[in-house]
């Protein structure tokens, strides 16, 4: 390659640069007048080929003159050479990918110099090139140059090219365009095993599991046998669906076709068993498998894993099957440490595994891979924070090199879950400040139960207004979020207005967070409106619901509205009643006086009552002044909590309004005695985006002088106009 022409490829490739560098735009309509096409304005028909999508047309007149310029490059030549440090330091992959899609179109077009002589279509019309441009259209999911490519396609005579109707109904599938997808399949005469995994595999990954099960069945009924590809993938939509019966047809067919020693089927049929719920049955395809892979046992660990969060089996079979994959010969990987993890967090028993597992990581050099390893960082962190140990979570995701979005919203999750709203919304914004990172809907969804304790409006209009910016408000889960997040933050217009939204799809959870917003705040009337309204919809009500709507009938004194809607519960909905529903009725009962029906019904309940159903009968029976429940609730409490100290504070305070000291003081004494402090009350107000919290007698604050003052000033003021005021003291 001489001197001369090099130097020209290098300024071509620095004016790529410049123009990249000046986002300035080139439509289509005005690259399409440039014929012929000058040499000074090649690097503006790059740029338009790294947008999203390219024209083909575009694509076709670049490569005839930039040939011109550099027509005598090798291909050796061409692959050595590797752009300007400029151009690498580029963080959009895109421009990377399109330019080594164009890379390899110029080596192969150079090497064989056909090019058409019309200017319209002089895209190089070889299958090879078009096959780079088909995987370029998968990895962006430009459905507008998939539709450019396959123009390309037909005018060249490749519709019947079964490789080249593989890639491209891949690339439609991938966008979206499952109709342009089965029509390119239905159009190919010869079609073989790849060319149907194609499509069903598309249909898999836009969750269309019946269209991929019917597809398989009619691969079937024309005599194609399914490889192993085939059937991983329909085991997969077996297990999606959860349909044990499809999944056991399948497992016999590739019994019958000799498939199912094979070590990436039988992964996919554990796989499929596990999520039906099959665990033995997973267990007894692993013990006959003749060959196992990691991933083999990490489908026994992940499928025991999820079965030990769920029904609790024995612990040892999870753990079991942790050594012996390292007694086969197998290093643990990053995907197994993450199944385990979620396990290992929670009571002291099983904190005390996470600990060993972390220990195992450190002392096998995982933790070398931790810090680009992103999902078994962001498990470690999800596991501390579940362990109430938020602090190590933090020095984990702290130590991580490279951290994604989701890592961020793992350590933010774990503040809110350990009571540090203000650190999760700190560290929203270093996330973005620091980290250069956009949060997603996961971030926001996270980040809004922050908010909503801090009970301040502003951080929550903040991240709505995002969101909205963002084009995210389409989300139900960040809707229901917000829902909730404005009740609790005292907005009930804004939290109806969420609602009422025609921006996203409301879903089961939308109606009942709504319900729960009515009655929060003392809104029954609505929230059983809004209860029925959710039910003419088509929406079946779950636990949640039925808790929303029974409190807020139970504030509000819809009792009859409240027992008829319990009653519903079994008879039309085959909802069996939880602790939760049946304490909402005691409280329902109880409020309005109805403390012997309330009792009747704790009686005849049909679960054994637990500390919330006597919680609802003591404080009822305090309200109303009956000594007889009052008393049998108080005992029934502390033979189920007897370390609680609300209990003894509650049977205090009520002893204390009737003058009974001797009793007061022999409650305290018994907190005493066992140990027993009850945590201050606290409240807080954000002042000049700062919050200031407060707790009972406290005085740490600096102005707390003048708090106090002011606080006896209002005292005061309500005793004057107040003919009973001792509650004031």
């Amino acid at each position: 390659m001489s001197i001369e022409k090099l130097s020209e490829l290098e300024n071509i490739m620095r004016r790529i640069e410049v123009y990249i560098g000046s986002g300035m735009p080139l439509t289509l309509v005005a690259a399409n007048t440039f014929v012929p096409l000058r040499l000074e304005w090649i690097s503006g028909m790059l740029k338009d080929l790294f947008h999203i999508p390219p024209s083909v047309v575009m694509v076709s007149h670049l490569f005839r003159h930039v040939s011109d310029v550099i027509s005598d490059v090798t291909s050796e030549s061409l692959e050595q050479h590797s752009p300007s440090p400029l151009f690498l330091t580029n963080s959009n992959s895109t421009q990377l990918q399109a330019l080594m899609v164009l890379r390899r179109t110029f080596t192969f077009t150079l090497t064989t110099s056909r090019y058409y002589p019309s200017a319209t279509v002089s895209l190089p019309h070889t299958d090879h090139s078009l096959l780079h441009l088909l995987q370029l259209c998968i990895d962006l999911r430009a459905q507008k140059l998939a539709q450019q490519s396959h123009a390309q396609i037909l005018a060249n005579g490749y519709a019947q090219n079964v490789f080249l109707a593989t890639r491209l109904v891949s690339a439609y599938a991938t966008c979206g365009g499952l109709t342009s997808s089965r029509f390119v399949f239905e159009f190919v005469e010869a079609k073989n095993v790849y060319l149907w995994n194609s499509l069903i595999n598309g249909y898999v990954k836009n969750r269309n599991f019946h269209q991929a099960f019917a597809l398989f069945g009619e691969m079937g009924r024309r005599g194609v046998l399914p490889d192993d590809y085939t059937l991983a993938t329909v085991f997969k939509v077996s297990g999606e669906l959860e349909d044990l019966v499809s999944g056991r047809l399948i497992h016999g067919k590739s019994v019958r076709i000799g498939f199912v020693s094979d070590v990436v089927v039988a992964n996919s049929l554990m796989t499929m068993y596990c999520r039906c719920g099959e665990f033995a049955q997973a267990v007894k395809v692993f013990e006959e498998m003749p060959h196992r892979n990691v991933g083999s046992f990490n489908v026994a660990i992940s499928g025991c894993a999820a079965l030990r969060i769920c029904t609790s089996p024995s612990r040892d079979d999870l753990w079991n099957f942790f050594a012996r994959m390292q007694c086969e010969g197998f290093m643990a990987d990053a995907f197994t440490v993450a199944s385990l993890l979620p396990v290992c967090s929670g009571d002291s028993g099983r904190w005390d595994y996470g600990r060993e597992l972390h220990c195992f990581v450190v002392k096998n050099g995982l933790d070398l891979k931790m810090g680009l390893d992103v999902h078994m960082g962001s498990s470690l962190i999800d596991m501390y924070s579940r362990s109430k140990r938020v602090v190590i979570g933090r020095r984990v995701f702290d130590q991580m090199e490279d951290r994604n979005v989701y890592v961020w919203t793992a350590m933010i999750n774990g503040y809110v879950q350990n009571g540090a709203p203000e650190d999760a919304l700190v560290l929203l914004r270093e996330m973005q400040m620091k980290g250069g990172i956009r949060p997603n809907k996961v971030s926001l969804v996270s980040v809004l139960p922050a908010c909503a304790s801090l009970a301040g409006l502003t951080g929550g209009k903040q991240i709505h207004g995002f969101s909205i910016k963002m084009e995210l408000n389409d989300d139900a889960s960040l809707c229901n979020a917000l829902i909730d997040m404005y009740s609790k933050s005292g907005s009930l217009d804004y939290a109806r207005r969420a609602f009422e939204s025609d921006s996203y799809f409301k879903d089961g959870i939308s109606w009942s967070s709504m319900i729960s917003a009515y009655g929060l705040h003392g809104r029954g009337e609505e929230a059983v409106i809004t209860y029925h309204k959710m039910l003419q919809q088509g929406f079946k009500p779950d636990m949640i619901t039925v808790v929303g709507v029974l409190s807020a009938c139970s504030k509000s004194g819809l009792v009859d509205e409240g027992i008829s809607i319990y009653k519903s519960l079994m008879t039309r909905y085959e909802i069996k009643p939880t602790v939760e529903i049946c304490a909402c009725v005691v409280d329902m009962l109880g409020r309005s006086g109805q403390l012997e029906e309330a009792l009747e019904f704790i009686v005849e309940m049909p679960l054994h009552p637990g500390p919330s159903v006597w919680g609802s009968l003591l404080t009822a029976s305090v309200m109303h002044g009956n000594s007889r429940t009052r008393d049998l609730a108080y005992r029934h409490l502390l033979e189920l909590e007897p370390e609680n100290p609300s209990n003894y504070i509650s049977l205090s305070n009520t002893y204390a309004s009737c003058r009974r000291w001797d009793v007061v003081s022999e409650v305290r004494t018994t907190m005493k005695e066992r140990g027993l402090k009850k945590i201050p009350g606290c409240s807080w107000i954000t002042v000049s985006g700062k919050t200031h919290s407060f707790s009972v007698a406290d005085k740490a604050h600096p102005s707390s002088s003048l708090i106090y003052g002011m606080l006896d000033d209002l005292v005061s003021i309500m005793s004057d106009g107040c003919a009973d005021s001792d509650f004031l003291h």
